[in-house]
């Protein structure tokens, strides 16, 4: 392990909530909860004001709506996220070749590799300077952490939380550790935690006293070296700048269940479609197809099926997932649906469509979606679903907005931009030719 603090990591705060509060005046420093609105949604983000009250991600959405009643629920907006995401990244990428994203709001990044940090006072430097810069670009807060190793820059971060930078100086690594719960350590989950605490083991420093013998005794030989090693302070791993893309999916989760099963075909055959259009996006291909079914009494079902080569056809995708779906039972109805392709390469062989069933000539619908469903097959959609609460809006008569909630054939919208002061709220019907959907605004302006 190096000695200088110059491996980064970068948290953003609350991101998904921060945006929205930075591109919405009237909800700063107010409770926001990103997620699924759904009553099977969950919690994506949560502001830190949320938080206060018991909020936290990954908690389901109704129990959020208990603790927090007066909070503002929000659909996420994924596609403002990620063009915010990608201008971090740049500003990371800057600083070294070596940088490791771990997801739209946070990464690892070697300052020593890109020549910019080579001691302490360098990398607080750069850290200071990456805070200051992302603010100026995005408006936005990010915490860093600065240590000589992975592991130990995540846990810095996480100290420095919220809009802060800590640096764990070399030599002070092990006194730091020792006091703080297992549960700190990379891989320590729930699970493990009982299982350690249930020996007697609460804290980090009690990990390193039980030895590594103790320790493969209770964990087995794999997460008991890596444990023991990690409670000394030991992490040899370097940053990575791509990390292999192992699998492409996607998934839905439906506010009820779904019994009909030509309805769980066509959905099936969405998703599908859906897939292969980020793994095109992403410009890779794939042998193995993965279909996921979660039933009504969650259990959950995963069924895969290999080809003879990779591919990105739409069609030999959409009827391999059929022919998983013949081997699964809905009867008692659907919670979730996802499909996948897994083993992926960067080619395609391009005769693969002939492995769809029946061994057929070419789908006419293989460039593209499905076709839409017949109007009398089609389901209904309600009004509200058309006015998502978050999303952007522009009125001829009142310029840009965003959606505070919809219904009973109502959309009620607060005109504001992220650089006006908190604005006025109207309220139209939810078909007025004045008011459309529109582009997400930039949250500094003169940047975009």
């Amino acid at each position: 392990m190096r000695s200088a603090p110059t491996i980064l990591h970068l948290d953003m705060d609350a991101f998904y909530a921060s945006v929205e509060q930075a591109s919405k005046p009237s909800l700063r420093g107010k409770a926001v909860i990103v997620g699924g609105l759904g009553p099977r949604g969950v919690v994506a983000t949560a502001s830190y004001e949320a938080r206060v009250l018991g909020v936290h991600s990954a908690m389901p959405m109704s129990q959020a709506r208990r603790l927090a009643p007066n909070a503002a629920y929000l659909v996420p907006r994924f596609a403002l996220y990620r063009s915010i995401s990608d201008q971090v990244m740049a500003l990371l990428r800057a600083l070294s070749p070596l940088v490791e994203p771990l997801s739209l709001d946070e990464a690892f990044v070697d300052l020593e590799a890109g020549g910019t940090a080579w001691d302490e006072r360098s990398a607080r430097l750069v850290g200071a300077k990456l805070r200051a810069d992302i603010r100026a670009v995005t408006g936005l807060t990010g915490s860093v952490g600065l240590a000589a190793s992975k592991m130990l820059a995540k846990i810095a971060s996480e100290q420095a939380k919220p809009d802060g930078l800590v640096v764990i100086e070399p030599g002070t690594e092990r006194a730091m550790l020792e006091p703080m719960p297992v549960r700190t350590l990379p891989g320590v989950g729930p699970a493990t935690g009982d299982h350690l605490r249930r020996a007697g083991i609460h804290t980090v420093g009690e990990i390193a006293e039980a030895g590594e013998d103790e320790l493969v005794r209770l964990l087995g030989k794999a997460h008991g070296h890596a444990l023991y090693a990690m409670a000394l302070a030991r992490d040899d791993r370097p940053v990575v700048a791509e990390r292999e893309t192992k699998s492409v999916s996607v998934e839905d989760t439906y506010d009820v269940d779904i019994h009909d099963r030509v309805r769980v075909g066509t959905e099936v055959a969405r998703l599908a479609d859906r897939c292969v259009r980020r793994l095109r996006g992403a410009g890779l291909s794939g042998r193995t197809i993965v279909l996921k079914v979660r039933r009504y009494d969650f259990s959950t079902l995963t069924r895969s099926e290999t080809l003879r080569g990779p591919t990105d056809d739409p069609a030999v995708v959409r009827e391999a997932a059929a022919r998983l779906l013949d081997s699964v039972d809905t009867t008692g109805g659907v919670r979730l649906l996802g499909v996948g392709v897994s083993g992926l390469a960067d080619y395609t062989q391009e005769d693969l469509f002939a492995q769809a069933a029946g061994g057929a000539g070419e789908d006419t619908a293989r460039e593209g979606e499905m076709p839409e469903p017949a109007p009398e097959a089609r389901p209904e959609v309600p009004a509200e679903r058309r006015w998502p609460a978050g999303c952007d809006v522009r009125h001829a008569e009142y310029g840009h907005g965003w959606v505070q909630g919809s219904g009973l054939g109502r959309v009620t919208v607060r005109f504001e931009t992220p650089v006006s002061a908190p604005g006025r709220v109207k309220t139209f019907r939810v078909d007025d030719p004045a008011l459309e959907a529109a582009e997400p605004l930039p949250l500094v302006e003169g940047v975009g």
